[in-house]
């Protein structure tokens, strides 16, 4: 009886170790492995240096940020400033979060000048419809 109780104490605590525990579902952490590794286009490291873009970047990304709404995928998206001209690559889980992400980007950017790039995956299980 009690090595019965040792190995399920183990297991439990192996599983916890591990970042499951018992009874409760996890959500997987966003990836864009994938995403980032064809994307052969520029990236936000590789944009110019200047500080008009970098500010541009970081204005929309604080306002991405600030929107709670969006998924974990729209959080991590990739904004890229060259030239004043922004380009917005990576997956968000809806059409919803696209237009979103275009309209912050937009809003700091100005009309005509931002490229959605973005495109939509949404969570396992369910579909889209473009």
């Amino acid at each position: 009886m009690e090595r019965k109780w040792i190995r399920t104490a183990l297991a439990a605590g192996i599983l916890a170790i591990g970042g499951i525990s018992l009874g409760q579902s996890q959500q997987p952490a966003a990836d864009n492995t994938k995403a980032n590794k064809t994307d052969k286009g520029t990236t936000a490291g590789q944009a110019k240096n200047n500080e008009s873009d970098r500010t541009t970047m970081q204005k929309i990304r604080e306002a991405v940020m600030a929107d709670k709404s969006l998924s974990t995928y729209a959080h991590n998206v990739k904004i890229i400033s060259e030239n004043g001209k922004v380009t917005l690559k990576g997956p968000v889980r809806s059409e919803d979060e696209k237009k979103s992400i275009e309209q912050k980007a937009t809003d700091v950017a100005g009309a005509g000048n931002v490229t959605n790039d973005l495109t939509i995956k949404p969570p396992k299980g369910k579909k889209t419809t473009n």
